[in-house]
């Protein structure tokens, strides 16, 4: 028998999604790589959040605070009874991320639309350029889970100790040490390689062609096949902490791993911190 994801309720097809656009229960709220693809077509109905100045503290390297967070709710029509619809480009990248900040606050009604806006698109279903406007809401966080993050003390305890299984999701390139980052990415490390002990799953490993999930089992042969099981608690980690929120959301929603953690610092910390160990398995070029 095909093996359940542990959470199914927090996934939704795209004809489930369809048939609700106009449940006034529901916020669908869109959030892309590419900040631009609102702008270009959007689920009728659904609001936009750019991921880099909406859901992440504008000054500080630190996702948005409590106020912060209250404030972009409330101005987007969400109460703390609303159900959140997210969806996104790049099979759910940020959309998953954005599900990772709202379940730190506290926020239990979040779902992500199966396969975002590429499955979508692929299936020629409605947009709309329009903006949409509701009325103001009064949203308050009403507790926050820090469970559901790892920061850097507790990476470099769970290094020294091997208490967690560390789970670099980034590419084979940036994992080996290779690059410090993608092609045109600006947010950068000192230096490259990854966190001793680390396995490497890439994240977009996790996801079909169509950009929906992969099944339960072959999730969990995915990550069992290198060594990830229940014995001990999981940290996820890539760059800045959105690809890592992906793996994250399957990792605790879709196997069952209610104790992983996601480490938003990820690379761009850990590689630029002064006296931490690195494991960097690319040779290094031989001087001219």
């Amino acid at each position: 028998m095909a093996k359940a994801y542990a959470h199914p309720e927090v996934l939704v097809t795209t004809d489930w999604a369809q048939q609700h656009l106009n449940d006034p229960n529901l916020r669908f709220i869109e959030v892309d790589v590419d900040t631009t693809a609102y702008d270009q077509g959007h689920l009728p109905g659904a609001v936009g959040f750019n991921w880099q100045t909406q859901l992440n503290d504008p000054v500080r390297r630190d996702i948005p605070t409590t106020e912060e967070i209250e404030e972009l709710l409330s101005a987007s029509g969400v109460g703390n009874n609303t159900t959140i619809v997210l969806y996104g480009d790049n099979n759910n990248w940020f959309a998953a991320f954005a599900f990772w900040i709202l379940k730190y606050y506290g926020h239990d009604k979040v779902m992500l639309i199966d396969g975002g806006r590429k499955k979508w698109l692929a299936e020629n279903r409605p947009l709309s350029t329009d903006k949409p406007s509701y009325p103001r809401a009064d949203y308050r966080v009403s507790a926050v889970n820090p469970e559901l993050r790892a920061k850097r003390d507790l990476v470099l305890e769970a290094v020294s100790d091997q208490s967690y299984y560390l789970v670099d999701v980034r590419s084979a390139p940036e994992f080996n040490g290779e690059i410090i980052a993608p092609p045109g990415m600006t947010e950068t490390a000192q230096r490259a390689g990854h966190i001793p002990g680390a396995v490497n799953v890439p994240w977009a490993q996790a996801v079909n062609d169509d950009g929906t999930f992969k099944s339960a089992d072959d999730l969990a042969a995915l990550y069992g096949g290198k060594g990830i099981d229940t014995k001990k608690d999981v940290i996820a980690y890539c760059r800045i902490g959105e690809r890592s929120s992906h793996t994250w959301f399957v990792l605790r929603y879709l196997l069952g791993y209610d104790s992983a953690r996601n480490y938003d610092g990820s690379w761009t910390e850990y590689g630029n911190l002064i006296d931490v160990p690195i494991v960097k398995e690319a040779k290094a070029a031989a001087p001219a």
